[in-house]
């Protein structure tokens, strides 16, 4: 089994750092081992600034963290595994995640942005996966690189590590976000003031489809989204010799789900809704006094998707008139929709068609999911600067969130020259920013 106590800063290949990553997961704003490893990482390479925790997020501004019983259950365990002390200080309450800055005088400003959290699911234990096989399987029950983010940093890191050592004019700028699974990082990292002076913008993701060897340079169409929690609350009662004495939260909470589904279409852009969670009820003979659904409303455009939340607000609303119960709301995640700028995408496909290992090149591709990634790429725009999303191709035995997930390798090296190319170019004025 691979060693969850030594950091990746000591990892001799991007494969070793990636599978040191992998095997010592940390669900979103628990990231505090990962944020000390990175930390390391990045002050063995040499930046000129490097900001920690507190000081790169809004903390107000963050969507879905756990409650404190748990963000401290990952802080001591990511303490007795060698976390640093002042990591874990500066990252106290689940404000993780860091910014590492290059300096090399006047010249653009560019940022590249890659997501540090994992998801909620246990990974497999076959013989067919290769992290089970080779031993770098997660070590934290119920807790998975599920989608990439391993690789994230890694590449990342590779990026830092190649512009450190090159000769150019400008600032680079490294952001490892928290909480992109939760839809919960994004912003708060924004809202901290360190997007605020970038001419460009690169975000990364692998996989998504694309086998390895391809290289997608500009993404479109990510849904814009808003995750609701919706609780309601009524009063209990013997089910069998009171029924009337009771205000029933479990049937207020099943007319939501059914109605939140018959929630018109738009002609304007696509429009999904999902109810993924309810909780309601004690026993078969207690009416119950509170029931809880997370559910989510995704859309091709922001203006559908004010439509189509105002529309399931109104559905959750009447579902609690309508069986005498109280609701509260509580937004868990968001983010809006932003496409990529086309001349930034030029660049990244210009030098990716001059990689041997790159046998396509995709301009553009639809997304089909939500990232708040587009949080950075909105600031970007609102300030004069260009963005754009890329995806580097990985063969991914099992999909994205399932317990089989895993990345080909070979595409570290890939992201790692494509990013560290596009963006020395972009600093050069190729993408005129």
């Amino acid at each position: 089994m691979a060693d969850a106590e030594s950091p990746p800063a000591e990892a001799t290949s991007r494969v070793e750092r990636r599978r040191a990553f992998h095997v010592y997961p940390e669900p979103s704003w628990c990231e505090f081992l990962t944020t000390s490893r990175l930390v390391d990482c990045v002050e063995a390479i040499g930046v000129d600034e490097l900001y920690v925790g507190r000081d790169v997020i809004a903390p107000e501004h963050r969507l879905g963290v756990p409650d404190a019983d748990v963000r401290e259950r990952w802080r001591e365990r990511a303490a007795e595994h060698g976390a640093r002390p002042d990591v874990l200080d500066a990252t106290t309450g689940g404000t993780t995640g860091l910014v590492a800055v290059l300096e090399k005088g006047p010249g653009p400003v560019v940022g590249l942005r890659v997501d540090i959290d994992a998801l909620p699911v246990e990974e497999a234990t076959g013989d067919d996966h290769d992290p089970a096989r080779e031993g770098f399987r997660s070590q934290n029950d119920g807790v998975m690189h599920a989608c990439g983010h391993d690789a994230h940093m890694t590449i990342g890191l590779g990026v830092l590590a190649e512009l450190a050592s090159s000769e150019f004019s400008g600032t680079f700028k490294l952001f490892f976000q928290p909480a992109e699974e939760v839809l919960g990082g994004g912003r708060p990292m924004v809202e901290s003031g360190h997007a605020d002076d970038l001419d460009a913008f690169f975000a990364l993701h692998v996989g998504f489809g694309h086998p390895t060897g391809t290289v997608v340079s500009g993404v479109e169409k990510p849904l814009a989204i808003r995750q609701t929690r919706a609780t309601f609350t009524g009063d209990s009662a013997h089910a069998g010799s009171a029924p009337q004495a009771g205000r029933n939260a479990m049937q207020a909470m099943a007319t939501a789900i059914q109605n939140v589904y018959g929630v018109s279409r738009h002609a304007d852009a696509l429009t999904r809704v999902n109810v993924g969670r309810a909780e309601a009820g004690t026993a078969s003979n207690v009416v119950a006094e509170r029931a809880t659904i997370d559910l989510e409303a995704r859309a091709g455009t922001n203006d559908v998707l004010a439509y189509l939340t105002d529309r399931v607000d109104r559905v959750l609303e009447t579902a609690a008139e309508m069986h005498d119960c109280d609701l509260a709301t509580t937004t868990i995640g968001e983010a809006p929709r932003v496409d990529s700028d086309d001349a930034l995408a030029d660049v990244v496909g210009a030098v990716a068609r001059g990689h041997a290992d790159v046998e396509a090149v995709r301009p553009s591709a639809a997304l089909g999911a939500s990232e708040d990634a587009t949080y950075f790429m909105r600031r970007v725009r609102q300030t004069g600067g260009r963005a754009t999303y890329v995806v580097v191709g990985t063969d991914h035995p099992g999909g994205h969130h399932t317990p089989t997930f895993d990345i080909d390798e070979a595409s570290l090296d890939v992201g790692v020259d494509v990013l560290s190319e596009a963006i020395r170019r972009t600093l050069a004025g190729d993408a005129n920013c």
